[in-house]
């Protein structure tokens, strides 16, 4: 079957911001205005579970209001493909941004208008940051009271070391909001109702045009008349990234073509020399169309991005593969969903063509897959397809062998793609079924949910054989027992939030032990001499080998590491993980008949737990960055709270007419915090939190968790 959509035609985006900016809102209308919805539904028409928009249809998504699972959907505009990923905008749902960016071509970034730049915000920029995806800027809310386009601009440069470049500027705003200049045509788009079929006027740049269009508000009339600096601003950098276009404009004084600027803004966004801004008012149906315009004109089609690399199995680069159907099929699953026909794979293809009934080759985890049922998914929808091919972006039905981040590809050219990084989990509680004739299938429910979900990790407790379930906040941990109830039809119970603790040591310590122990028969011999030195937060364990000799057999070697990452596992104060330590294995012993890898395992991990008790260890506790957001009236209060917390305050930001409180507090004193905030607030204020470090836990709160651990569970 030849393509039907040139790969040069194609676009793969994402609608990524911080939650309330008004990504889904955006999305509908854009679904809307390039005609795959005939009507729209707004979020607050869906509290009442009996409509939903088209990415937010979970029940949990409908009573929040929020977006909790990326859902992709499809579109055409002016000939191009949209292919569009809306992401959540709440913390403790990162993974779902994180993984839609690994594998999608660019990102249009909504920003309220009014509170610009929020955490959430900055938290997603990092991620595209991280993938080197390209992105355009969406000021969204322009309607709204207090809304400034100047100052969401001025923080997208400060708050994100970002190079925002205007293409538009608001005519008017909050209830006077009319429209925006486009500073690349020189033209003035003017709507003259906020109905969602309501068509835009184009006028000409005059220099009465503030009066013209009844723009009165000071701020307002003073952008207007700084028009053309602002287009002379965009033409000088635009041109930048071509020489000759740039050597043409400075030889004749004439302003370049409108075809030339394009040209040049698409390469500088290719290129992230700098980042396209945008403003509107989604929800009053003013501005999406020209996104959509932005989309096509200056996003990347998927032969614009690098050629995906390919990775040996430690993860270091070793080649690519070109984005083309002629090359071997390759593709990256990057998301694992429960549907009502069974587990849904979503994979991008980066190379090939993959066909209904193929055979392909999961090599991340050496096994091989039938592609049986393809579908094409619109949201919760989907459309059976026979084929898919480079830069689509399809789900698979039923994969047996393969989880999020694996490679599936032509077994005859077989690769490894770049895997996908993924956070620690913060927080942990046990689950169990409500009723205990469901435990079996309460557990295997709870099995397809930590699979779906890579930052979700499942664990037994060892002592009390308690299932542990962790998880990046307490709704991430709530919202996945609801789900459980409404997708696989069974209630869970959960005990009260614990925090991840850690182990660490503070000073290198050298430890040698033997295993020796002799049965009747053959006997058990092992000798390892292990050095155990400190490394910086958030190193994680190392493993070297420095033996020397033949001392321990090389064939001995990775029992040794096994052993260390097991036991490391069991921390020696409160039998929390150890971390940030490298281990050096520098010298042993071994018998030609009594030793085995299981010796070596049985004594690296008797060393680990002697060295441990003499390496000063401390404990580690998981500390958050908040922001909470209060009217002014109670800015001492929320601070005060903060200090009581065991809370350093960092920074405080304008809000709006509100002030943001930035701090960074211990996961440990925030739970319940929402509550205790609104009641001083007068229910006023709000408050976002994300993972930042791991710092020592004071001695006399060290010491009640150790306490703590001793007990056993109730």
């Amino acid at each position: 079957m030849p393509r039907t959509t040139p790969l040069a035609d194609i676009r793969n985006i994402g609608i990524i911001a911080h939650v309330d900016a008004g990504k889904t809102t955006t999305t509908e209308r854009i679904l809307y205005y390039t005609g795959r919805k005939h009507t729209i539904i707004d979020i607050h028409d869906t509290k009442d579970l009996k409509t939903s928009t088209t990415t937010d249809y979970m029940e949990q998504e409908q009573k929040r209001g929020i977006t909790i699972q990326s859902a992709a959907v499809s579109a055409f505009w002016r000939g191009k493909k949209i292919n569009v990923i809306d992401t959540p905008g709440h913390v403790d749902f990162t993974i779902e941004v994180n993984r839609s960016l690994r594998v999608l071509d660019g990102a249009v970034v909504v920003f309220d208008g009014v509170a610009g730049v929020e955490p959430q915000s900055e938290t997603n920029w990092r991620l595209a940051d991280n993938y080197n995806v390209p992105r355009v800027c969406y000021v969204n809310k322009m309607d709204r009271s207090g809304a400034s386009f100047t100052r969401c601009v001025e923080m997208i440069k400060t708050r994100l070391g970002a190079r925002p470049l205007p293409i538009q500027i608001p005519i008017g705003s909050e209830d006077n909001f009319k429209g925006m200049v486009d500073l690349v045509e020189m033209k003035a788009l003017v709507w003259d109702s906020d109905d969602k079929d309501a068509v835009w006027q184009t006028l000409d740049i005059t220099a009465d045009i503030a009066d013209q269009l009844g723009i009165t508000v000071p701020s307002d009339r003073a952008i207007l008349a700084n028009l053309e600096k602002y287009r002379t601003e965009l033409v000088d950098t635009a041109l930048e990234m071509d020489d000759a276009a740039m050597e043409a404009h400075l030889i004749d004084g004439k302003m370049p073509s409108v075809e030339v600027i394009k040209k040049c803004l698409r390469k500088g966004v290719l290129t992230s020399a700098f980042t396209l801004v945008l403003c509107g008012s989604s929800y009053k149906n003013k501005g999406v169309q020209q996104v959509l315009d932005a989309v096509v004109d200056y996003m990347p089609a998927p032969t614009d991005v690098e050629s995906i690399k390919t990775v040996d199995a430690d993860g270091h680069p070793i080649g690519e593969r070109k984005c083309s159907d002629e090359e071997p099929f390759s593709a990256l699953a990057f998301k694992v969903i429960n549907d009502i026909y069974g587990a849904l794979t979503f994979i991008r293809v980066y190379s090939g063509v993959l066909t209904k009934g193929m055979s392909v080759q999961n090599t991340t985890r050496g096994k091989r897959e039938k592609i049986g049922r393809m579908v094409e998914m619109f949201a919760k929808d989907s459309n059976p397809i026979e084929e898919a091919r480079a830069g689509d972006i399809v789900a698979l039905v039923s994969l047996a062998e393969t989880d999020t981040g694996d490679t599936l590809c032509d077994s005859a050219h077989p690769v490894v793609l770049e895997r996908m990084r993924f956070p620690d989990p913060v927080i942990s509680v046990s689950v169990k079924a409500k009723a205990k004739a469901e435990q079996e299938k309460f557990n295997a429910a709870l099995g397809k949910m930590v699979r779906a979900d890579p930052s979700l990790h499942l664990e037994t407790d060892r002592e009390t054989g308690q299932t542990i379930l962790r998880g990046m906040g307490e709704l991430h941990l709530e919202v996945t027992l609801d789900r459980m109830r409404t997708e696989f039809n069974v209630e869970g119970t959960m005990g009260e939030p614990q925090v991840a603790y850690r182990e660490t040591i503070t000073k290198p310590v050298e430890e040698h032990y033997t295993h020796k122990k002799q049965t009747g028969g053959s006997g058990q011999f092992a000798e390892v001499w292990i050095k155990f030195e400190p490394l910086a937060r958030g190193m994680g364990f190392e493993f070297v080998d420095d033996t020397k000799g033949g001392s321990v057999p090389r064939e001995f070697v990775p029992a040794v590491e096994k052993g260390l990452k097991m036991q490391k596992e069991d921390g020696v104060l409160a039998r929390y993980p150890t971390v940030d330590f490298r281990a050096v294995l520098f010298d042993g012993s071994h018998h030609d008949v009594d030793s085995n890898a299981l010796t070596f395992e049985i004594a690296a991990k008797a060393a680990f737990r002697e060295a441990m008790k003499k390496g000063n260890p401390i404990l580690l506790e998981p500390v958050m960055k908040v922001e909470a957001v209060t009217p002014g009236d109670y800015l001492g209060d929320v601070i005060g709270d903060m200090n009581r917390r065991r809370g350093s305050i960092l920074d405080q930001l304008e809000r709006g007419t509100n002030t943001a409180v930035v701090a960074h507090v211990p996961l440990s004193e925030m739970f319940g915090y929402i509550g205790q905030l609104r009641a001083m607030t007068s229910g006023r204020a709000s408050y976002t939190m994300e993972f930042s470090h791991y710092d020592p836990v004071p001695r006399n709160v060290a010491d009640e968790v150790i306490e703590a651990s001793k007990k056993p569970a109730a």
